[in-house]
C-alpha cells in the first residue's frame, strides 16, 4: 500500500470484519485496549468498534498527552505568565486545559498574560530570539514522540547563547502508564477492567521500537501489536490480537512494520538522553504519581530548566468532584458513563482534560458520536 486512501478502503475493511467474527471464539470475550489517543479516534472517527462482534470490545487507555497533564503543572504555567511575566509558550491543545480557579492558559491570557500557540519546539527558540528582553519559557509536554524536539530546542538555544529561554518539562513515559494500568494499587478507587491486551501506540514507537514492549508481554502474558493510526491498522492489529489470544501467546508483533522496527529511532534516543534524565517521581492526571514516569533536563543543561529559574514550587491539585476522567484515562468508565459528559462537559466548556484534546476520549466520542452508544 502507498497512499492513505488504500488504508481506508470499504471493502477491505469489510473483509478485515469478516475475519475479525470468524475469528473470535463466540464461547469468549476480548477486551483490548488502545493506548494511544490516535487509535481511540480513529476508532471513533471510522466506526471501527461497530465492525467488530459484540464479544470483542475496545477499551480507552491513557495515551493522550493532554489528558494526562495534572491541574498542578497547568498552574504552574500560568503561574509563570501571571505572576513572573514572562511570555509563555506552548502547544495548541495545552491552552484549555482546565486548571485551578477557573483558569486554564487561554484565560490567563485574557487576564493579561503573554501566552502564545506554537507549532513546534523551534517556534519557541525563534519567540526567544526575536524578544530579547523577554524571559521566553516553552511549556513542553508529550510522550516520547514530542521530547526530542524538546531536546533539539534546548540544544540550539546553548548554541545560541540565549540567556532568555527555559522549558518547563512535563515530557512522560509510555512504558510507565502501561505498568500503572497493570499494577497499580488505585484499582481500589476505580475498580478494575479485563485487558487480553494492548495496541501499541504508533508514533511513540516510532521512536523507542517494540523493544520496550516486550517486558509487558512476558512479565504479565499480555499481548502487545503495535499499530499505525489508519482504520485498517487497527483492524489488523485487533485480528492479530485475538489470534494471540486464541493461541495463548503473549508476544509484541508490529503491525506498522512500515515506520517501527524493534530498536527505534537511535538518534532520538541518544539525544534525549544526553539533554534528560529520569524524575523520581511524576504526578499523571487519573493515575496519580507514578516513579521513574517521566523526564527532567540534566544540570548540564539546568539554565534552560524552568523549574530551577523561576520559584516554582509543585502543588498538587484535585480534579472536579464530578468529572470522571481518572476512571476513563484507566479504561475503568466509558465517556458516556460521566453525568457531565455531552451536558455540562462539552468541546466547549471542558471540564476535564479528556475532552480537550481532539485525542482524548470523550472528545473523539463526542465529536464522533459515540455518546448515542447504549
Amino acid at each position: 500500500m502507498k497512499y492513505i486512501d488504500e488504508f481506508r478502503d470499504g471493502e477491505v475493511a469489510s473483509g478485515l470484519a469478516a475475519a475479525i467474527r470468524r475469528e473470535a471464539r463466540p464461547e469468549r470475550r476480548y477486551h483490548f485496549m488502545e493506548f494511544c489517543g490516535g487509535h481511540t479516534h480513529a476508532i471513533s472517527r471510522y466506526g471501527v468498534s461497530d465492525l467488530l462482534p459484540d464479544n470483542v470490545k475496545m477499551i480507552h487507555g491513557p495515551g493522550c498527552p493532554v489528558c494526562v497533564l495534572p491541574i498542578g503543572r497547568v498552574d504552574q504555567a500560568i503561574r509563570l505568565a501571571l505572576d513572573e511575566g514572562v511570555l509563555l509558550c506552548t502547544y495548541g491543545d495545552c491552552l484549555r486545559v482546565p486548571a485551578s480557579d477557573g483558569l486554564s492558559l487561554m484565560k490567563a491570557k485574557a487576564k493579561g498574560g503573554d501566552i502564545r500557540m506554537v507549532y513546534s519546539s523551534a517556534d519557541a527558540v525563534a519567540l526567544a530570539e526575536k524578544n530579547p528582553d523577554q524571559q521566553v519559557v516553552f511549556f513542553a509536554i508529550g510522550f516520547e514522540t514530542t521530547t526530542p524536539p524538546t531536546a533539539v530546542a534546548i540544544k540550539q538555544a546553548a548554541a545560541l547563547g540565549l540567556k532568555n529561554f527555559s522549558v518547563l518539562c512535563c515530557h512522560v513515559l509510555t512504558p510507565s502508564a502501561i505498568s500503572s494500568i497493570l499494577e497499580s494499587p488505585e484499582v481500589r478507587q476505580w475498580g478494575t477492567v479485563p485487558l487480553d491486551g494492548f495496541v501499541g501506540p504508533a508514533h511513540v514507537s516510532t521512536i523507542i521500537g517494540s523493544r520496550p514492549y516486550e517486558f509487558f508481554a512476558e512479565e504479565y502474558r499480555k499481548p502487545v501489536v503495535i499499530a499505525g493510526f489508519e482504520p485498517l491498522d487497527v483492524m489488523q492489529a485487533i485480528r492479530m490480537l485475538i489470534r494471540q489470544v486464541n493461541e495463548g501467546r503473549a508476544e509484541v508483533e508490529n503491525e506498522f512494520s512500515r515506520a517501527v522496527d524493534r530498536d527505534g529511532n537511535k538518534k532520538a534516543q541518544n539525544l534525549v538522553a544526553e539533554v534528560f534524565e529520569l524524575r523520581k517521581h511524576f504526578e499523571w492526571r487519573g493515575l496519580n504519581v507514578l516513579p521513574y514516569s517521566a523526564l527532567r533536563i540534566r544540570s548540564q543543561f539546568a539554565e534552560f530548566d524552568a523549574e530551577k529559574r523561576f520559584p516554582l514550587d509543585y502543588r498538587p491539585v484535585a480534579d472536579h468532584q464530578a468529572c470522571e476522567c481518572g476512571a476513563i484515562l484507566r479504561g475503568v468508565k466509558r465517556p458516556q458513563d460521566c453525568k457531565l459528559f455531552g451536558s455540562v462537559c462539552t468541546p466547549e466548556n471542558p471540564i476535564g482534560s479528556c475532552m480537550v484534546s481532539s485525542e482524548g476520549a470523550c472528545a473523539a466520542h463526542y465529536t464522533y458520536g459515540r455518546y448515542k452508544d447504549v
